[in-house]
């Protein structure tokens, strides 16, 4: 017969492999009586659960009822049906992250929500141009109307001297503008993200620098000097980056001894540990090192390129999308991309940090490259014959010097590590 300790053991790692926490493994005994429900697996009660919601939804027992509607009604409710039950699967039976907070499911949850907008993406891209604005409808009605972009940088001039009502109009527009707020949160939810200030400067800057290189394609790059300078770099993403690492720091600082809700003292106590559940079960110190090698300089810009690249898209997509910069669209796909670089950027460091001589990329880091890759394919397919104007010869040689002083760079570095490794075998 088994023994009752092998018995516990193999519990243990069942529940772990159940719940996808692979480090803090632990039995529902051990659990908190209060919370230990919600990590006890239901997935056949939930199964049929689901299945009634369906008899229901789809009116499957009453089928004279639905027909009651018409053809493109039953299209998207048949449509948002199959997203659901997918979502259901992801959440309940898809593979866990790396992530246990607030509980596995939502990170699973997560997942199933990027494959669903990434499906989506692949769909549009096979669309045409004019079909593709059409379809936006359907996600929201205001759209697929022809929107026209506002320019930032038509007056430059900072005191305007014939305007009597306001003689800083310029700045004042700017400053009440829906992107300051999105640079300051923004750079503040990066900062949590990357964790390292130096490389959050280097984004900052760079992303300034796609700004000046894509002016002529978009009117909405088209800045003032001191918009681009002193209003985005020194203040907004400065204040951002400077609460968000801040934010890291309380953090890091924090002793992470979790005690269950059940043994609080009192009301208050249960009420912050229940709050607490939403905060890291632990704080990892994310380590970048770009200086550490040729390759792992290579493997950190790519995460810059990244970045960059789906900054880009939100603005190319809006323009060629006919999306307002307030439009819920635009927020929810910067809120679901939020989501996704949680556990991505988790799985990417410890991709680095691994000496595993053979080693692959989280799910979540597939994912990522994968709808960054999809979205900057509609822009260039959608872009076709939008910008009438070139981009100016002087830039375009600029960035072929520091493409080719990056390689000579990159080779020289590689050459001398070369050397000194020689010198040390002789």
């Amino acid at each position: 017969m088994e023994s009752n300790a092998h018995r516990r053991v193999r519990r243990r790692d069942h529940l772990a492999q159940e719940n996808g926490d692979t480090e803090l493994s632990c039995s529902i005994d051990e659990l908190d009586p209060w919370t230990a429900w919600a990590y006890r697996p239901r997935t056949i009660s939930l199964l049929f659960i689901g299945a009634c919601f369906l008899i229901w939804a789809s009116g499957a027992l009453d089928p004279e009822s639905s027909e009651s509607g018409d053809l493109v009604t039953s299209v998207k409710r048949g449509v948002w049906a199959m997203i659901a039950v997918f979502l259901a699967y992801c959440l309940l039976q898809a593979p866990s992250t790396v992530l246990i907070r607030p509980h596995p499911a939502i990170w699973r949850l997560v997942h199933g929500m990027a494959v669903v907008y990434l499906v989506a993406l692949t769909f549009l891209l096979f669309q045409k141009r004019d079909d593709a604005r059409q379809f936006m409808k359907f996600l929201h009605p205001d759209l697929g109307v022809e929107l026209p972009e506002r320019s930032y940088g038509a007056d430059c001039r900072i005191y305007i001297p014939e305007n009597p009502s306001s003689r800083f109009k310029n700045v004042y527009d700017t400053l009440f503008d829906e992107f300051v707020l999105a640079h300051i949160f923004g750079w503040w939810g990066k900062a949590i993200l990357i964790r390292n200030q130096p490389l959050l400067w280097v984004l900052s800057i760079g992303f300034e620098l796609m700004e000046f290189t894509f002016r002529h394609m978009l009117p909405n790059f088209n800045e003032c000097w001191w918009d681009s300078i002193i209003l985005d770099i020194l203040t907004c993403n400065w204040f951002g980056i400077w609460a968000g690492m801040h934010t890291v720091r309380y953090f890091d600082g924090k002793t992470y001894e979790w005690v269950g809700i059940s043994r609080q003292p009192n009301i208050i106590s249960k009420v912050k540990r229940t709050l607490g559940q939403f905060t890291p079960a632990q704080w990892d110190k994310d380590e970048w090192h770009p200086l550490l090698g040729p390759w792992r300089f290579i493997q950190v810009l790519s995460l810059c390129v990244v970045f960059l690249t789906v900054e880009l898209n939100t603005f190319f997509l809006k323009f060629c999308l006919w999306i307002p910069p307030r439009n819920p669209v635009i927020i929810y796909r910067l809120i679901l991309w939020w989501l996704i670089a949680i556990p991505t950027i988790r799985e990417y460091n410890s991709y680095l940090q691994d000496r595993k001589p053979v080693k692959k990329v989280g799910a979540f880091c597939w994912l990522s490259i994968a709808i960054c890759i999809v979205e900057l394919l509609i822009c260039i397919k959608f872009g076709h014959g939008l910008y009438p104007k070139a981009m100016p010869k002087w830039l375009v040689v600029f960035w072929l010097s520091v493409g080719v002083a990056l390689a000579l760079f990159l080779l020289t570095w590689s050459w001398k590590l070369h050397q000194s490794y020689s010198k040390k075998r002789r």
